[in-house]
C-alpha cells in the first residue's frame, strides 16, 4: 500500500526496542570516577560502629578504617572525603585543627599505607564542637569572621598532615578566600578547594548527624545554612566562591536540588559536585528494606540524575555498591 506523507507517524520508539541500541543513544553514564565516597573516623581503637540511621555505613578507628579503604579499593573507588568523631569535643572545636586530631593522625596513616589513594577532609567544626554549630559561638549564632580563622588553621593542618584536597562546608562568608590565602601562604597553592559553596538548610541531614554526633546543642543552622526556597541566592554564593578561588564547587544536598544543579552548571565553567546526602541514602535503604523499591534500580537511578542534572562529581554512600554493578555491567 503507498502511503501518503500526512501518514507518515515519527517513531522515537525505534532506537529504544533493544538494549544495544538503547545503549548506543544514551546521553549520561556513571563511571566510578565519577564517585567520592565518605568515611567516617572515631577515635579509640578496634571500632566498627554501625550506624543505625545508616545501614550498611560505620564509624571505623584509625587501626580498622584499612577494612573499609580496602573494599573501596577493590571496587574501584580510589577517593574518598574524610569526616572525624574526635574522643573529645570543645567549643572551638580544638581537635580539627591540632596536628594530633583525629583526621590528621588518619591523614598520616592512609597517605603511608596507600599513596595513590585520593584523600579529602571535611573542613567544618561541628563535628569537634561540644555544641555541634560549625563555629565560634557569641550571642547563641556563629560569629563568622571569629570562625574564619579558624577554618585557614584547620584547613593547613589537614593538608600538613597529607590532604590532597579540602572542602569547607560550613557556609561562612568569605571561607574560601581565607582557606586560599592560608594554603597559599603555607607554601601550599598547589592544593585545590572543592568548595560547599551552596548548602542549604536541609531536613536530609538527619542521619548524618548521628554518624558524626553533631546534632545541634541549641536552636539550628538556619543563620548560615541556606533557605531550602531559594535558586538564586544559590547562583551568588557559586560566583562569589569562584571569585575568592575555589576550584570546584558543590550544591548540597542533591535529589532535591537537581533544579540547583542544573542552575549552576550553566552558570560556571568548574567542576560541579554534588552531595548525595545521608537522608536521601537512608530513605532508599528503608524502602527497599521493606521491599517497596528496587534498591539496585533505584540507586542507579538516583545517581544518574544528579549526573544528568549537571554533576560532574558525585559524593554518595553508594559509591561501592554502584561502582561494583557498574563493574559487573562491563
Amino acid at each position: 500500500m503507498k502511503l501518503e506523507k500526512r501518514d507518515l507517524v515519527i517513531r522515537p520508539r525505534r532506537l529504544r526496542r533493544t538494549d544495544v541500541l538503547r545503549r548506543l543513544v544514551r546521553e549520561t553514564h556513571l563511571h566510578t570516577d565519577d564517585f567520592i565516597a565518605p568515611v567516617f573516623i572515631s577515635a579509640g581503637e578496634n571500632k566498627k560502629n554501625s550506624i543505625p540511621s545508616m545501614p550498611g555505613v560505620y564509624q571505623w578507628s584509625i587501626d580498622r578504617v584499612n577494612e573499609e579503604i580496602d573494599e573501596l579499593l577493590a571496587a574501584g573507588i580510589d577517593k574518598i572525603i574524610l569526616f572525624g568523631i574526635p574522643a573529645e569535643k570543645d567549643s572551638t572545636g580544638s581537635d580539627s585543627y591540632s596536628s594530633n586530631g583525629i583526621i590528621q593522625q588518619s591523614l598520616k596513616k592512609l597517605k603511608q599505607e596507600y599513596p595513590d589513594l585520593f584523600i579529602i577532609t571535611d573542613v567544618c567544626f561541628c563535628e569537634y564542637t561540644d555544641h555541634g554549630h560549625c563555629g565560634v559561638i557569641e550571642n547563641k549564632d556563629v560569629h563568622n569572621d571569629s570562625t574564619l580563622s579558624l577554618l585557614g588553621q584547620q584547613a593547613l593542618s589537614h593538608v600538613e598532615a597529607g590532604a590532597d584536597m579540602v572542602a569547607p562546608s560550613g557556609m561562612m562568608d568569605g571561607m574560601v578566600g581565607e582557606i586560599r590565602f592560608a594554603l597559599d601562604s603555607g607554601g601550599f597553592d598547589h592544593i585545590p578547594i572543592m568548595s560547599y559553596a551552596v548548602k542549604y538548610g536541609s531536613a536530609f541531614y538527619g542521619p548524618f548527624r548521628d554518624a558524626v554526633e553533631s546534632t545541634p546543642q541549641f536552636g539550628d543552622r538556619k543563620s548560615y545554612q541556606m533557605d531550602p526556597a531559594n535558586i538564586r541566592e544559590a547562583l551568588k554564593e557559586v560566583e562569589l566562591d569562584i571569585l575568592e578561588g575555589a576550584d570546584i564547587i558543590m550544591v548540597k544536598p542533591a535529589l532535591a536540588y537537581l533544579d540547583v544543579i542544573s542552575h549552576v552548571k550553566d552558570i560556571s565553567n568548574l567542576p560541579v559536585a554534588c552531595y548525595n546526602v545521608s537522608g536521601e541514602y537512608s530513605m532508599l535503604k528503608a524502602a527497599a528494606e521493606k521491599g517497596w523499591i528496587d534498591h539496585d534500580s533505584a540507586m542507579m537511578e538516583m545517581l544518574l540524575s544528579m549526573k544528568r542534572a549537571g554533576a560532574d562529581i558525585i559524593i554518595t554512600y553508594f559509591a561501592k555498591e554502584a561502582a561494583q554493578l557498574i563493574k559487573i555491567k562491563k
